[in-house]
């Protein structure tokens, strides 16, 4: 499969969040990454719908929306209208999710499910047929710029591995300390979809960032 780039926009400066989504679109980003965080699921906030709607108003890239957030349910709408495609949620705060799967995909966007470095794979197995991506997190998620969890790769691996066996057509994403170095690991676990944010956003040449983690070589 295709390896993707998604730059993660909270990794940008905000003061020139319209010039620094252009420059990534030159340079070739697949998608951008949204985290919606509201300082209840995980200790930090970010942005809501109305930044997201600046943001689809400057690009033409694909959107998705990385709720990490309580009650998700309650907000897929509002995200959905700012103009997302894709809404990620928490394995860890969904009681049912065949029912918020489906009102993801009732509103014409796809979705994923993401899970904690700690969280079993297990937890979401029985529900890949609903999904179009799943992100495991490298980090624990809330702050960026944490160190790489190797840990995870096996967990990466196993799922590559369950995808394939049952012929899902399924984006495998990683999101936390991605770099060249980590990005060649996670490719080799089974990864198709790479999420970077200061690697990207902190280095001047961002067509060489891009590059370099499409081919860590």
């Amino acid at each position: 499969m295709k390896i993707k780039i998604a730059p993660s926009i909270l990794a940008a400066d905000f003061t020139r969040l319209g010039e620094e989504i252009k420059l990534v679109e030159k340079a070739g980003a697949d998608l951008l990454h949204l985290d919606i965080m509201d300082g209840h699921f995980v200790p930090n906030i970010s942005f809501g719908p109305p930044v997201v709607s600046a943001i689809r108003s400057v690009t033409s890239l694909y959107l998705e929306a990385h709720l990490m957030i309580l009650n998700p349910d309650k907000f897929i709408p509002a995200f959905a209208e700012a103009g997302v495609e894709r809404i990620i949620i928490h394995a860890e705060d969904i009681p049912d999710f065949p029912r918020t799967l489906n009102h993801i995909q009732d509103l014409g966007l796809k979705a994923g499910i993401s899970i904690k470095p700690r969280t079993s794979l297990d937890t979401i197995l029985p529900h890949l047929a609903l999904l179009d991506t799943i992100l495991f997190m490298t980090v624990e998620p809330g702050f960026g710029g944490q160190a790489f969890m190797p840990q995870v790769l096996s967990k990466i691996r196993a799922g590559s591995d369950f995808i394939a066996r049952h012929d899902y057509q399924i984006d495998i994403g990683v999101d936390g300390g991605i770099e060249p170095g980590t990005a060649s690991q996670v490719i080799s676990a089974g990864a198709n979809l790479l999420i970077a944010g200061t690697a990207i956003f902190g280095n001047p040449n961002k067509f060489e960032a891009i590059s370099r983690l499409r081919n860590p070589g």
